[in-house]
Formats: C-alpha cells, sequence, structure tokens
C-alpha cells in the first residue's frame, strides 16, 4: 500500500475518533512497517509518539521496521530502551530484530546477557538469531557455542551456521557442517543453504567440489533461481572453469544486472577481454542499467586485455551515460589499464588528478607497473607515496628489490633488503593449494610439511632439469636475497604453485586439468616454468593467482603474457 492511502487511512480515523483503536493502529503501523522508507519511517514514528500505552507488538512493529530500512539500526536500539524504560516486556519475536539492529552497529552481547536474563536462551527463533549475529560479527566461536547448546536445530539454524562459516574465511567447516546436515533428521538444504555452500566452494576454487554442489542442486530439484544462477556462475568462474560459468547463464531463465556482471567479470579474470565486452553491451542491450560492480568489471577486462581506448570509453561512460559517479576502485582500474599498458606517465599524472584521494593500493598499483616496465626512477618516486601511506607492506619493497635486480642493480636490492629488516617488515610466504579427489592439499612456498614432502621434491627437481633442455631458465633476479646464483635457483624452484603443480604430475596420471590456486601473484619464473612443463607434459594447467587466471596450454598462456 503507498504512504498516500496510509495518510488517508489515518486521517479516517482521528475524523471518526478511531485514531486508539487497537485494531486499527495494528492495522496502520503494519502497514507503515511494509514499505521502510526514510519517509514512511519519520511519519511512523511521529504517529508512534501518539500512542498512549504502546504494547510489545508495536515495539516489536516500530523495530522491525527500522531494521529492514538498513539505514536506522540506531533507531530500533533507541525504542528498545525506551520499551526496557516503559516497563513493556519484549518476546521471543522481539530479539531477533534487535540482534540484526546490534549486528549493524556491532553490539551485542548485552542483549545475549538479557536473553539469558529472560530465560529466552532456550527459544530456537532467538538462538537462531544469536547464531546468525555473532556470525555477523565475526565471532565464529561464539556462534558455534550456541549452536551447539541447541537442543532443537531447524533449516534456518543449520543455514545460518553454514553462512557463519562460509562468510567467515572457514569454507572447509562450511563444507564439513553441510555433509553433516545431510545426516539430520527432517532437513533439507533450500535455496539460502545452497548459496552459502556455493560460497565456501568457491572460495576453495574446488571444481570437483562445485559440480558436486550443482549435482546436488538438480537432484534436490532447486529452482534455477536468478540468485542461485548468479551464484553458480560465479562459483565455476572462480573454480577455473569458465565454459560451465556460460552452461549455466544459457541455462538461465532470468537474469538481473547481477547474472551478466558475474559472467563478464569472469570472462574477464580469464583472460577473454573481448567477449567479456560483448556481454556487456549485450547486458545493454537487453535493457539493464550497469551498475558500479558491471563497470569495475568491464574495466578490468580492458585492464587484462590491453584495451586502452575501451577503458577509457567504458569508465568516461559511467557519469555521460550512466549517472555514475566513479569510485576509488574504477580510479584503481584505470590506474591499472594504463599501467599494464606501458603508459606510465600518463597513469601518474592520473593518479594526481584524482578528484579522490589516492589510497595505498593504487599507488601499488602503480608501482607494479613501473617495475613490470622497468622504470626505475618512477618507481623509486611511488615508493617514496607509498611510505608515506603504508610503509610496512612486504610487497612494496618486494617490487622496488625486484626492480633492482631486474636492473642488475645489486647495491639498491640489498638496501631494500636492510630496509625491511630494520623495520621488522617479513615477506609474506606464497601459499599453493590443489584437489586432488576431492581433498584439497595446501603448499607453502620452501615448506616440507606435506607427508609427501620428500618425494614432491625429488620429482620437481627432476622436472626442473628436464625443461631446461626445451628453454627454461630460472629468473634469479626476483629472489629478494643476497645469495649465489645456484642457491637463487634452489629458492625460486620450491616455489608453493611449482610444489603443487609437481604433486598433481606426481599423483594424477591421466590428461586431467590441473588446478591451482595461490594467495598471491604468480612470479615471472613460475609462469615461466608452467609454460615449459603444460608443452613438455601434455597437460592443462590453470593457476588462480591474486588478480586473474591462468590458462597454460601447450607452452602459451591465455594471458599472453601481458599481466
Amino acid at each position: 500500500m503507498s504512504m498516500n492511502h496510509v495518510y488517508k487511512f489515518h486521517a479516517w480515523l482521528i475524523k471518526t475518533g478511531q485514531q486508539n483503536h487497537p485494531p486499527s493502529l495494528r492495522r496502520i503501523l503494519l502497514w507503515c512497517a511494509a514499505t521502510p522508507s526514510p519517509k514512511s519511517l519519520s511519519y511512523f514514528r511521529a504517529l508512534f509518539a501518539y500512542i498512549p500505552s504502546p504494547d510489545t507488538f508495536a515495539y516489536n512493529t516500530i523495530i522491525r521496521a527500522h531494521v529492514a530500512a538498513h539505514s536506522s539500526p540506531s533507531h530500533a536500539v533507541s525504542f528498545f530502551t525506551q520499551m526496557r524504560q516503559r516497563g513493556v516486556l519484549p518476546d521471543n519475536f522481539t530479539f531477533p530484530f534487535l540482534l540484526k539492529a546490534c549486528a549493524h552497529l556491532q553490539l551485542g552481547q548485552d542483549v545475549h546477557a538479557l536473553i539469558l536474563k529472560l530465560g529466552f536462551h532456550s527459544d530456537i527463533y532467538v538462538q537462531n538469531a544469536l547464531v546468525s549475529f555473532y556470525g555477523g560479527c565475526g565471532s565464529v566461536e561464539l556462534a558455534l557455542n550456541v549452536f551447539h547448546a541447541m537442543h532443537q536445530k531447524d533449516l534456518v539454524s543449520w543455514s545460518s551456521m553454514i553462512a557463519c562459516f562460509a562468510n567467515n574465511g572457514f569454507s572447509n567447516d562450511a563444507l564439513a557442517l553441510f555433509w553433516q546436515m545431510q545426516l539430520a533428521k527432517n532437513v533439507m538444504p533450500d535455496e539460502v543453504t545452497m548459496l552459502s555452500v556455493i560460497s565456501a566452494v568457491s572460495s576453495l576454487g574446488a571444481l570437483e567440489l562445485g559440480q558436486w554442489v550443482h549435482d546436488f542442486i538438480n537432484k534436490s530439484r532447486l529452482k534455477l533461481t536468478v540468485s542461485l544462477g548468479t551464484a553458480l556462475i560465479d562459483m565455476y568462474s572462480r573454480c577455473g572453469s569458465v565454459d560451465k560459468s556460460i552452461e549455466v547463464f544459457d541455462e538461465m531463465s532470468s537474469k538481473n544486472v547481477q547474472t551478466w556482471t558475474a559472467l563478464s567479470t569472469g570472462l574477464a579474470v580469464h583472460g577473454c577481454s573481448r567477449e567479456a565486452l560483448r556481454v556487456f553491451y549485450e547486458m545493454k542491450k537487453a535493457g539493464l542499467q550497469p551498475d558500479h560492480m558491471s563497470i569495475t568489471g568491464i574495466l578490468v577486462a580492458c585492464s587484462h586485455g590491453g584495451l586502452v581506448e575501451d577503458g577509457w570509453r567504458v569508465f568516461k561512460s559511467m557519469k555521460n551515460e550512466y549517472g555514475l559517479e566513479p569510485m576509488l576502485e574504477h580510479y584503481g582500474c584505470m590506474v591499472d589499464l594504463l599501467g599494464r599498458a606501458g603508459l606510465l606517465s600518463e597513469a601518474y599524472e592520473f593518479v594526481e588528478k584524482m578528484p579522490i584521494r589516492p589510497n595505498s593500493v593504487i599507488w601499488r598499483t602503480l608501482l607494479g607497473a613501473c617495475v613490470n616496465h622497468n622504470n626505475l626512477v618512477l618507481a623509486q618516486k611511488v615508493k617514496k607515496r607509498l611510505n608515506k601511506l603504508d610503509r610496512y607492506h612486504d610487497g612494496d619493497y618486494v617490487l622496488l628489490s625486484n626492480a633492482y635486480g631486474g636492473a642488475g642493480r645489486w647495491v639498491e636490492k640489498a638496501n631494500v633488503r636492510n630496509s625491511m629488516r630494520a623495520r621488522r617488515v617479513n615477506k609474506k610466504a606464497g601459499s599453493s593449494s590443489i584437489s586432488v579427489d576431492q581433498i584439497i592439499h595446501e603448499f607453502i612456498s620452501g615448506d616440507n610439511s606435506h607427508p609427501q614432502s620428500q618425494d614432491i621434491r625429488d620429482f620437481l627437481d627432476r622436472i626442473l632439469e628436464s625443461i631446461k633442455d626445451t628453454g627454461y631458465t630460472p629468473l634469479t633476479s626476483s629472489v629478494l636475497h643476497d645469495i649465489e646464483e645456484e642457491e637463487k635457483e634452489h629458492t625460486l624452484g620450491y616455489h608453493s604453485e611449482k610444489l603443487a603443480v609437481a604433486f598433481a604430475l606426481l599423483s594424477v596420471k591421466d590428461t586431467r586439468t590441473i588446478r591451482v590456486m595461490t594467495n598471491i601473484r604468480i612470479c615471472r619464473d613460475c609462469h615461466s616454468f608452467m609454460k615449459h612443463v603444460s608443452a613438455k607434459f601434455g597437460r592443462e594447467i590453470i593457476v588462480r593467482d591474486r588478480n586473474q587466471f591462468h590458462h597454460f596450454i601447450n607452452g602459451s598462456c591465455s594471458c599472453q603474457d601481458y599481466w
């Protein structure tokens, strides 16, 4: 119902003297709560002030309305405080609404204490709300304590705990709980559950698990909604199979902006820049207006594909065509676009003229571009700007060190190492993971904690020797330490990506694609290694690094050495 109807109905109540009639008041309160806009909430608060003795229902309704608006959680908490001051008792419906407001404000411990005091701690609705609340605040252990204390668990209980794990980076725990959920009686996963499960699989980048989850959704006869389909498109992309993303996209009968964006962004990070642009313009033809996320995705595509003119065209269209104000991330994409293309002076000038103050990420992007294009003068200039914002980021020192190493300036390279020691900055260890027969194995550079560590290293040594015959030469200039050339080769040899690939070749004898996830940007030496191994062993290797996917086939990479 529109607010005009609410105004007319309220006027009629006043005219007929029924403005304090409880059933009529309930009706008008529910109408206001159903359309929580700033205007309706303001009217709601004014109306509420004239209620002589608001009861629990009235307070629950106004608290719920302010929580649903997302922009007014503090009002919700204020009304609860007023409720307590007036001696109106909360019920089991009050606390789920209140906890949602507290999650936005990072409050809630006191509310939990009150729940215990009033005896609502064993109510399933309140318990579910507590699990969601603690999950939203990142307090996974507290959420788990509430979950384990529940004598009865329903679908919401399981889904909330799975979401808590998935949203806080505990992907393996989320999947383990999902398997456990399937053993529970009378509980079947729904769309909400599966969205959290898909999110967990996406974070792990485990394609086999992703395909199993997709099959589970089909067998469970869950409808392929827009939300579910979009999540699957994103999952397949992040698991390294953009072809599967396209299949899901084509299968969907209804699509929104997020669906199109998921596909175009997926194509972008897989090096299919032209295809990503085509999808973007097809979305426009379908009558959908791009949003900030859509623009970010397509600027990434232009950056990865070296499409400078297209990137400028899209960036300028934000204001001119779509009425969108560019955000910091869009400026960052443009710096990356110009930097990758070697237009370093233009990129530096762009940063200097930004209407928003550039953060360390933007300067770091430009520093990386300076290093890649061997512009030491500008790299030093950019590093000085970075020091003012974040002087303890290990990646900045590594980038500058690589630049000096590449130019053969070993004294300056050693000075960078000394600066790191003086400031107690440690280089973050690279880690990579790989899924073999639905078991995820993790490797850390230079680490021997894997049960098969010695066998893997011995096999990797043999691989390194064999591909030297096909032209592979270790790129030792990227090694940070001031050590002998032979030791540098040894250090490079045990990077986590190489260990993961060696393990895959040792464990899987068929021609399955090798899929590796790594937490940092792949170095030039590992990139060269992957190309040679893909040719030598006739295996496709897909590496998902911090920025994009690299598909290595027969000695070539999908990025065309432009990354």
